[in-house]
């Protein structure tokens, strides 16, 4: 038996192995006094290795990651624990003794972080056979998650264009997995619950990140794929037996099948990996001097799920690139959305750009556009040079008018492609472009750049260092509207690791950046929030949450994007008309408070009287960004759904805290909201935004665990409040 107990500052966790069996993370918690003191259910192995020599054993024809032979087959090497700079780490060395794969997971935490993050190193010992990988998890495990499989919920968070963060939860059993016939090979299901995005849109499909909680005790086990590419992670059961089957000969597990029919130790499990060879075409060859590390996952658990996914946060804050606008969090504006909406000139700009200044905007944005002599912007990206048809005194005439106003300017790019109607498109080698069978990857008139090529780099940072050095540009919001496919086979092992290679050569070209402009902000949007991945957010320093333009729709998308984004990270568009009511106005701008206010509309035709509404939000923000970058963020009504008529979503400091509320017009007036951390606090309620002269304040009444709110009108509404204990 092998037992390894790693205590750190803020978390603790146990491995288990039997002496003929792979290693497994059996418990984890904020500190060893919590862990269990039995494991017979927690027989996930640690590892887990698809390749075409070996499958599953557990789980035969079956497209999940448990029960491979592979991660059967490893046994304990070593381990080893140090601390650097303050990060405990520990690393975990296995191997299959028949084949020579080797894998060594490492472990790190960052100080007074309650979370952990891991990766899955592979390769193979001197004298063996090479070995390709089909799939590595980076993360597997049933700690946490087996005392009572029918009390498990899994959240996942699907998400598609203007239809972001949409978070729902459902049993494990039951409408998760179905119940088959156990007695015919001892296995309760093949199936799992499963989530995954594929090409270059890392939340096009669901979000990176997910949760098994136990509905009961509301234990929490929580987890965030960091990759800015393909992924997927998946929640299944596993059978008991499964654990007999590691010494037996490859092949003959099916024949020997179960050894019992007794599932009392049935267990649950999860599994995340970056990509693989059944859904991405990612396939990879080691050996004793080619290895391969998977993608980074960080895990945590805890007694609720809101928590759990603070403890996230926390981890995002510590990990996250140092810049100086972290804690600043100026306001933007971006002249794009129900604004311009690609169509920037002169004579549009300059009244724009007075009107955001009245508001108290400290960057302006010139979104799509500004690089094109036609009328259409979308096939003419990639020379990033002005339009002097737009811009007859030039642009860098409209950027000293945005200067002069007190502001920073900003432009919009798209790196990652060029047009076809570009000059780059033809200059650039052949070699610089994502490529299948020797053939551009093109996709609704661009072409994609491979920044693996140095001449992309070079082509990149030539125009990057141009703009900021020339024209002075203060901010780039970083675009990506179209995706290329599985990847590229120039110069890869397969088509999803060319992609991978390129994924992972884009974050070291934003950090080089970075590095050169220190103060420049870089704002992550890929077509609204559909890459928005810690891999990224960690270099980049805000995401846009969705390009929804209904602004009905867009309270739900911008409260779900606090799951998994950083309140000070969330950049929510705010886009008031001076065709709205006042109502309406602060309805929009009440989104865009609800993390980091991204500020648009047509503020240049609004009579005094709205200006000075949205200027009141825009100063609201400034009076509470300090508190919202380290924020605990709660939800006082629930992760909201799609079609809730309340959405409510807390910001909690030490002291007071901050609570936005949106009420449809069609909801009730009156709404409950859950606030556990006040209880027993005598708290003052007061409305800071909408101010109470200009929009009817809302009735606040104490409840034990929060507050009652009642609408003051019977219309589509929302309201900010300051709890502030007495």
């Amino acid at each position: 038996m092998v037992a390894i107990d790693w205590i750190t500052s803020s978390v603790a966790l146990r491995f288990l192995a039997d002496d003929d069996g792979p290693i497994r993370l059996v418990d984890l918690g904020e500190n060893s006094s919590l862990f269990s003191s039995t494991y017979n259910r927690a027989h996930q192995p640690l590892v887990e290795v698809m390749s075409p020599q070996f499958g599953n054993d557990t789980s035969s024809n079956s497209g999940r990651h448990s029960g491979t032979h592979l991660g059967n087959a490893l046994r304990y090497v070593r381990h080893e624990e140090t601390t650097t700079d303050g990060i405990d780490r520990l690393v975990i060395e296995q191997s299959d003794p028949a084949t020579g794969l080797t894998c060594i997971s490492t472990f790190d935490a960052l100080p007074g972080v309650p979370a952990v993050r891991t990766t899955t190193t592979v390769s193979v010992t001197p004298g063996k056979p090479a070995m390709t990988l089909w799939a590595v998890t980076s993360f597997a495990t049933g700690a946490c998650i087996s005392a009572d499989i029918n009390a498990l919920d899994v959240w996942s968070a699907k998400s598609s264009w203007a239809a972001e963060n949409r978070w729902t939860v459902q049993p494990l059993r039951a409408a998760g997995l179905i119940a088959t016939q156990p007695s015919a090979r001892g296995e309760t299901c093949r199936s799992a619950i499963t989530a995954f995005s594929t090409s270059t849109w890392s939340s096009g499909t669901y979000i990176p990140a997910g949760a098994v909680q136990n509905r009961v005790t509301g234990l929490t086990l929580a987890w965030q794929i960091e990759h800015n590419g393909p992924w997927l992670w998946e929640a299944g059961e596993r059978p008991a037996w499964s654990r007999h089957l590691d010494n037996l000969p490859v092949g003959s597990e099916e024949a020997a099948g179960p050894p019992t029919e007794d599932h009392t130790d049935d267990a649950a499990y999860v599994a995340a990996l970056g990509p693989t060879d059944t859904l991405h075409h990612w396939s990879y060859t080691v050996d004793a001097e080619t290895t391969f590390t998977s993608v980074p996952v960080t895990f945590t658990v805890a007694d609720s799920f809101d928590t759990a996914f603070d403890q996230l946060a926390t981890h995002r804050r510590a990990a996250r690139r140092s810049h100086p606008q972290n804690d600043a969090l100026p306001v933007i504006f971006n002249d794009y959305m129900d604004t311009l909406e690609g169509d920037p000139t002169e004579a549009k700009l300059l009244p724009l750009i007075d009107a955001a200044a009245k508001a108290g905007c400290e960057y302006f944005c010139i979104d799509a556009g500004w690089y094109d002599d036609t009328a259409g912007w979308w096939a003419s990206v990639g020379d990033w040079v002005p339009s002097t048809v737009r811009f007859p005194r030039g642009l860098d005439f409209v950027l000293d008018h945005i200067r002069s106003q007190g502001m920073t300017p900003g432009l919009w790019l798209e790196p990652e492609v060029v047009g076809v109607n570009s000059s780059a498109a033809s200059a650039l080698p052949e070699s610089a472009f994502l490529q299948r069978a020797g053939v551009r990857i093109r996709e609704r008139d661009r072409y994609f750049l491979d920044l693996r090529s140095e001449d992309v780099r070079a082509h990149l940072d030539q125009a990057v260092d141009r703009l900021i050095i020339e024209l002075g540009v203060g901010y780039f919001k970083l675009d990506y509207n179209v995706t290329p496919g599985p990847g590229t086979d120039t110069n890869a092992p397969s088509v999803g690791h060319g992609l991978l290679e390129h994924n992972r050569a884009l974050l070291t070209w934003l950090d080089t950046v970075l590095d050169r402009h220190p103060d420049l902000i870089l704002e992550n949007c890929g077509s609204g929030a559909l890459r928005s991945d810690f891999a990224l957010l960690s270099h980049l320093q805000l995401q846009s949450t969705s390009d929804q333009q209904d602004p009905l729709l867009y309270p739900v998308i911008a409260v779900g994007a606090l799951v998994h984004i950083l309140p000070e990270q969330a950049g929510n568009w705010s886009y008031p008309q001076s065709t709205m009511s006042d109502e309406m106005i602060a309805f929009n701008m009440c989104t865009g408070l609800a993390g980091r206010l991204y500020q648009a509309g047509l503020l240049d035709r609004m009579t005094p009287q709205q200006l000075a509404l949205v200027a009141a939000g825009v100063q609201t923000h400034k009076d509470t960004r300090n508190l919202l970058s380290h924020s605990t963020v709660r939800f006082p009504t629930g992760v909201p759904s799609w079609d809730d008529d309340w959405i409510t979503v807390a910001f909690c400091g030490t002291g007071e805290s901050y609570l936005i509320a949106w009420r449809q017009e069609h909801a009730a007036r009156e709404v409950t909201l859950e606030l556990p951390h006040l209880t027993g606090v005598d708290v003052e309620v007061t409305q800071i935004y909408p101010p109470v002269e200009a929009l009817a304040e809302w009735t606040a009444v104490r409840t034990n665990t929060g507050l009652t709110l009642k609408a003051s009108e019977a219309t589509a509404a929302a309201r900010m409040l300051r709890l502030t204990p007495r």
